[in-house]
């Protein structure tokens, strides 16, 4: 077992885990962060995408004890909530109708928050490349990029 101290959502937690477990597995196995899905247990299709430090990265490609002194953001974690609001993109991506069946979705959103982040009023084609990494089975990803550039425009960016 190996002992690891990170932030998760804003809180510190401190665990013992196994040396091989995946972050997505300790985000949802420990933590209970269920909004982080576990898809292709390949990181091709970025359905496990959480910030690392700020950075958008695949869970299932990261073991748990790579996050050590790490903040950890997860799609739970995004929204602000002492006012229960959603971030910037969650509703985009409501308003524009940018999910079907919504597994895709919380990768898709944490993704596109960096997207934003790095390039606050992307072109069409900049985020089709931007999300190429995070696949969708059910949209044709129109809407998809119409909710990340609704998010770009609204209150001037993406907060």
């Amino acid at each position: 077992m190996a002992r690891i101290n990170l932030t998760v959502d804003g809180a510190s937690v401190s665990d013992d885990v196994e040396p091989r477990m995946l972050l997505v597995q300790y985000l949802r196995e420990k933590l209970g962060k269920t909004g982080t899905v576990i898809g292709c247990d390949t990181s091709n299709c970025g359905a496990c995408t959480v910030h690392l430090d700020g950075t958008s990265v695949k869970s299932c490609n990261v073991l748990a004890v790579q996050a050590e002194g790490c903040e950890v953001t997860t799609i739970e974690g995004l929204a602000d909530t002492v006012d229960t609001d959603l971030h910037q993109v969650q509703e985009s991506f409501r308003e524009c109708h940018g999910l079907q069946c919504g597994f895709c979705t919380p990768g898709m959103i944490m993704q596109s928050v960096d997207l934003l982040k790095e390039n606050p009023h992307p072109s069409e084609e900049e985020i089709r490349l931007g999300l190429e990494g995070n696949l969708c089975r059910c949209t044709g990803y129109h809407n998809i990029v119409k909710a990340v550039q609704h998010a770009a425009t609204a209150a001037g960016g993406a907060r």
